[in-house]
């Protein structure tokens, strides 16, 4: 018997090979891990999107809020426009009423529509006066 130095030939299959520093990434792999980036960043928007919703419906409670009692101030003094220490200092109110962002609201007497009524607005997430996300 001789005994020959041969090697062994191994047999890979073409998703066996080493390909290099990317070798490990295939095409079904980056299929995968494009779609879970995708969903991942769908998720994200539609937290935020959420968010800023929530902010906005907790804003108009705020101002419902408010409105009721500047409306019940002035029932109590005709034709008065008061002041957000007015409110509070006269029981109206537990505290100036603020929106989602932190801000006090806005109370504008005589208001634009009704000159014999009252205007309450936020300036919105951007926080710019009149801006184009106030909330009325």
């Amino acid at each position: 018997m001789i005994l020959s130095s041969r090697r062994e030939r191994k047999v890979f299959f073409p998703w066996e090979r080493k390909r290099g520093l990317f070798g490990f990434v295939s095409r079904a792999r980056a299929r995968i891990f494009v779609g879970v980036a995708l969903l991942l960043a769908m998720v994200i928007w539609l937290r935020q999107r959420e968010e800023t919703a929530a902010s906005v419906r907790a804003t108009r409670a705020s101002i419902v809020t408010a409105e009721r009692a500047v409306m019940a101030f002035r029932a109590d003094h005709p034709g008065g426009c008061p002041r957000w220490d007015e409110l509070v200092a006269g029981g109206y109110s537990r505290d100036v009423p603020e929106d989602a962002w932190g801000r006090p609201l806005r109370l504008t007497c005589p208001g634009r529509r009704d000159p014999r009524g009252f205007d309450l607005a936020s300036d919105g997430a951007d926080g710019v006066p009149g801006g184009l996300d106030r909330i009325e």
